[in-house]
């Protein structure tokens, strides 16, 4: 386990800390759950933004292969 040196606002601490009072949570267990549940957040927002972009690489290329195939003269 890492230790590290964090700042918080004071109005954070301060409902942190009411917080804890109530759940019965050390503040280091709150902390690190804290953590987690943003990291996931976060990779969450990582990958929606990597497949909107690479959704609209796709796109450009469907939309072209549809034009392809609204050109071609299919024959009965």
């Amino acid at each position: 386990m890492k230790n590290i040196s964090l700042k918080l606002d004071d109005a954070i601490f301060r409902e942190t800390e009411e917080i804890l009072d109530r759940v019965k949570k050390p503040r280091n267990r709150y902390i690190n759950e804290a953590i987690e549940f943003y990291n996931k957040v976060q990779r969450k927002q990582i990958i929606e933004e990597k497949l909107r972009i690479e959704s609209g690489i796709v796109s450009t290329d469907s939309m072209s292969v549809l034009k392809d195939f609204e050109d071609i003269d299919y024959v009965s």
